[in-house]
């Protein structure tokens, strides 16, 4: 979501000495990206896909458009496929016709060729941002509202766990980063991702990132592994970029085992989705748990719910903030304290349950932060 965007080059040899912040050296073998350089070069751009030879789309300030770039033909695709990939170590052809990588500079990349793709190879290209976003930064974007920042920022040192939830580029990865900033500094952080995105401050922090398999399926290292892993490093804060799977259960777990303050974000549209994802994951872990016992451990690890969405304007926006208030029966307990209604995001009325608690640890509130119909 940065809007200052560096351009992205590959290394032109492992042992070359290459800054990714700064130009290349010209006289450099360096690697082109072809008709999609331009792209790439463009600080506005965030994001390229690539369908088939003659399509080529960009995102720019959350709005996608179609560009009049366009290759020869596929082979010519291909061809920047490979470019991207070998330097990775990574292979792509028609037995492995799929590729998932991240770039030097972070950004991520996605390419799909024949036989699985069936109108032309595919590349889909998530530029990193060089610039760290702040809080600061989402309420002059509007994604939040001060008071918003200042909750969250106490629900952060309060130690509660919350969940990040939106879609696809909704920026859940920037606002996890904003709320991993507000960790003090001493507390021993363990970070888990897939391709590793957040840039935490912080000195005590251990970044860990989940490994592909070998050709013949062997070295594979998985979110679930890396969280099972992180609970025997003594972390006091456990923060996965994202839970797609099993690892739910164990992060469930870690949440209600004195991993307090834990973070981490998944794909759903609303607080209540949230709830069900997280039950569906949690049954993904293949341990045949009762649903009411899955339902007891979320209502018991899992305090907040942030919901992030993308607007059809492009703009991103935190829609809810919800609290987890326990069981009812066999119903998980939701209440919203914050609401995105008529344009912005406003306070329900409703004072969080665990209020006391943040107040206990020196935190206070002005009452009018929750009070409905004023404009913040």
């Amino acid at each position: 979501m940065s809007t200052t965007t560096s351009p992205i080059v590959i290394p032109p040899s492992p042992g070359a000495a290459w800054n990714p912040v700064s130009p290349p050296d010209t006289n450099a073998p360096a690697v082109d990206f072809g008709p999609i350089q331009p792209l790439l070069d463009d600080p506005t751009v965030s994001e390229v896909m690539v369908n088939g030879p003659f399509l080529v789309f960009a995102e720019r300030k959350g709005v996608i458009s179609k560009t009049d770039v366009k290759f020869r033909d596929d082979e010519h695709v291909r061809e920047i496929i490979q470019r991207i990939v070998k330097p990775l170590g990574r292979r792509i052809d028609t037995k492995c016709p799929m590729v998932d990588a991240r770039l030097p500079d972070g950004s991520r990349v996605n390419a799909v060729i024949a036989p699985a793709a069936i109108d032309g190879s595919s590349i889909t290209l998530r530029k990193f941002g060089k610039g760290k976003m702040a809080a600061a930064d989402l309420i002059r974007l509007g994604s939040m509202t001060q008071p918003v920042a200042d909750f969250l920022r106490a629900c952060v040192l309060g130690h509660l766990n919350m969940v990040v939830a939106g879609g696809t580029g909704s920026g859940k990865t920037t606002l996890l980063n904003v709320l991993s900033s507000f960790i003090p500094e001493g507390e021993r952080i363990v970070t888990i991702e897939d391709a590793a995105e957040l840039k935490l401050d912080q000195e005590h922090v251990v970044r860990l990132e989940s490994v592909k398999p070998d050709l013949d399926g062997s070295g594979e290292v998985t979110i679930r592994d890396l969280v099972k892993n992180a609970l025997r490093m003594r972390p006091e804060r456990i923060v996965v970029g994202e839970c797609r799977g099993g690892e739910a259960l164990d992060m469930l777990q870690a949440m209600n085992t004195g991993h307090s303050g834990s973070l981490t974000t998944l794909h759903a549209n609303t607080p209540r989705d949230t709830i069900s994802r997280i039950e569906t994951m949690a049954l993904m872990a293949g341990i045949d748990f009762p649903i009411r016992v899955i339902r007891e451990q979320i209502a018991s690890a899992v305090e907040v719910i942030i919901q992030q969405a993308r607007l059809r304007d492009g703009t991103r926006k935190i829609t809810h903030v919800s609290e987890i208030g326990g069981m009812e029966g066999e119903r998980i307990m939701l209440q919203d304290i914050f609401r995105f209604e008529n344009g912005e995001l406003q306070p329900t009325g409703i004072r969080p349950l665990f209020l006391p608690k943040l107040l206990s640890t020196g935190f206070q509130f002005n009452p009018e932060m929750f009070m409905p119909g004023r404009r913040r």
